[in-house]
């Protein structure tokens, strides 16, 4: 989650529009135990600990290939008659198992009145009690279990940071499943072992692994564009952006204020960070061992200039540029009005039924085509920036009850096109939803409702491509993938640990960078204001996790 936009990254990949506030760690360092728990210590994540993971096939055929890569399978359809991913009753005779998640709908029907959760738990054999937290209100309820000791069997961390001593907290409340996941011993659990090994590298702490990665796609993707405005002043092929020069000229050509029409809603930086080929977070010298800060390159700096130069041009879309992750229904509507030639937003966002941008502009204006971004120039790359939503954790049990937990997260992880994953996203046909003329479900009234348990927050497998709207539309999230997973830069945060990155980097960190970004690029701060915001950024916790990554990546030579 960077704050390279003046919008928390983290908040565009996320399945709802809101986002949560930061949260207060000080009770939490008690909870670890033993006065704040062990010292947490860099060090290098040694594969010895990751799963064996392999592509999952249950017997589906899609329309567009997926690849070991990452590049996810697309399908045009959604299969007449789904395949069971999972095997008899997964919790057979297991106690009631309690989980809490956040939640980023409204909240579910209870059990007695929700058709699929009572069709979930006869499949699994067994009584999930899932309490859904709305993803504002995490932070507070986590603190607030951990402060008590009252934490569930099965939680979600919460995405905004939560504890001060992390590796220690997981230590003190988590079961490690590094006896239970790592190497072969995945095969238990197919579904989890088809999460890449980069999410799963996400979730070793203390050279342990503690956490089931609720996985995306890698590349969170580089925004949307309006592919019929980019063609009326000659641009009908990304490519034809040769640098951030032509960019800005493009850019300056695509906004016409008489028209109400701008080039940018919003935020720009991360496109211009990434064309540039400024690393996400950080960039390691694998010959010295060095790390050096994205805000340290001149590539980002580059990218900061860039994005201030157009809002001085005037190429963003009035008052944009303040509005925060929590109003992101209310900037991302502005382009789906025909207000803007660019935004910023995560690609599940594209194909959402009904409220993504090719349905909803569609419904406004049939010649709109929006399309996903991808980085442009000759040093452009992808930034690794949507690994897992977060990792989910099981409390310390008994080794039977850890597996029962695990079993449940392999259920919650089947594949596309599976009865276990058809349950968890639509319900139960003819009650949940019904299917169209093409076979492909269609949520009822009460469907809407019974989905919204957050079943897929316990563990996730990386997404499909589907739309029942648009072939199109799918076409072209596999081809942005196709082209933005092959120009990832690994990221070095995954292979090695510092305790301050953890606690600090998608907190206060990214709270001092993105807010300090938004004030230089509007202008109220010059550009001379970069360079204090180097220091800062160093002096209140960047240096200190660069020294630990540096530790770390000494360790593992040795």
């Amino acid at each position: 989650m960077s704050s390279s936009t003046p919008i928390n990254r983290r908040s565009l990949f996320r399945m709802g529009a809101g986002i949560g506030l930061g949260l207060a760690a000080a009770p939490l360092l008690a909870a670890c135990g033993d006065g704040g728990g062990t010292t947490a210590k860099a060090e290098a994540k040694s594969a010895s600990l990751l799963p064996n993971t392999a592509v999952r096939n249950i017997g589906l055929e899609p329309d567009l290939q997926g690849t070991a890569a990452g590049v996810p399978q697309g399908f045009f359809n959604y299969p007449a008659k789904p395949l069971r991913a999972t095997k008899g009753t997964p919790l057979g005779r297991a106690k009631p198992i309690s989980a809490t998640m956040e939640t980023f709908s409204p909240p579910p029907p209870a059990r007695g009145k929700n058709t699929a959760w009572q069709q979930i738990e006869k499949l699994l054999g067994g009584q999930v009690d899932i309490t859904a937290v709305p993803a504002d209100d995490y932070g507070t309820k986590f603190s607030t279990m951990v402060a008590s000791d009252s934490l569930p069997d099965l939680f979600m961390y919460p995405e905004t940071g939560g504890v001060d001593n992390k590796a220690a907290f997981l230590q003190a409340k988590c079961a490690d499943l590094t006896p239970f996941l790592a190497g072969d011993k995945i095969k238990d659990y197919p579904n989890l072992a088809a999460i890449p090994k980069g999410a799963w590298q996400a979730a070793v702490f203390g050279g342990k692994l503690y956490g089931l990665p609720i996985a995306r796609t890698g590349t969170g993707g580089a925004g949307f564009y309006r592919h019929d405005l980019f063609e009326e002043v000659g641009v009908s092929r990304l490519d034809q952006i040769t640098d951030l020069d032509r960019f800005v000229e493009l850019c300056k050509e695509l906004t016409r204020p008489k028209k109400d029409q701008y080039a940018i809603i919003a935020g720009i930086t991360s496109v211009l960070a990434m064309s540039a080929g400024a690393p996400f977070y950080w960039r390691l010298d694998a010959t010295t061992g060095k790390f050096t800060s994205d805000l340290e390159t001149p590539e980002f700096r580059k990218a900061v200039e860039t994005a201030r130069e157009l809002y001085k041009a005037g190429c963003f879309y009035p008052g944009t540029l303040q509005m925060s992750g929590a109003q992101k229904a209310q900037y991302t509507d502005v382009f789906k009005n025909g207000k803007g030639a660019y935004v910023y937003d995560g690609m599940p966002s594209y194909l959402a039924p009904g409220v993504g941008y090719v349905a909803a502009m569609k419904a406004i204006d049939k010649k709109y085509d929006p399309r996903p971004f991808v980085p442009v120039g000759k040093d452009a790359i992808a930034w690794m920036d949507n690994i897992a939503l977060q990792n989910t954790h099981i409390k310390k049990a008994s080794d039977d009850r850890v597996r029962q937990l695990l079993a449940l997260a392999d259920f919650a992880a089947s594949p596309f096109g599976s009865e276990e994953y058809t349950l968890i996203n639509y319900g139960v046909e003819g009650t949940d939803f019904t299917r169209d003329d093409k076979g492909n479900p269609a949520l009822t009234k009460q469907g809407t409702q019974d989905v919204t348990v957050p079943w897929k927050f316990a563990a996730s497998a990386v997404p499909a491509i589907f739309s029942a709207d648009s072939e199109q539309g799918v076409r072209h999230v596999h081809d942005a993938f196709t082209k933005m997973i092959p120009m990832m830069e690994p990221d070095p945060t995954l292979q090695y640990s510092s305790p301050t990155w953890d606690s600090k980097g998608s907190g206060s960190l990214a709270t001092l960078k993105g807010d300090a970004l938004k004030d230089i690029v509007a202008g109220r701060k010059p550009m001379s204001a970069y360079d204090q915001l180097v220091k800062d950024y160093l002096a209140k916790g960047g240096e200190q996790a660069r020294g630990e990554f540096e530790e770390a990546v000494q360790k593992g030579k040795k």
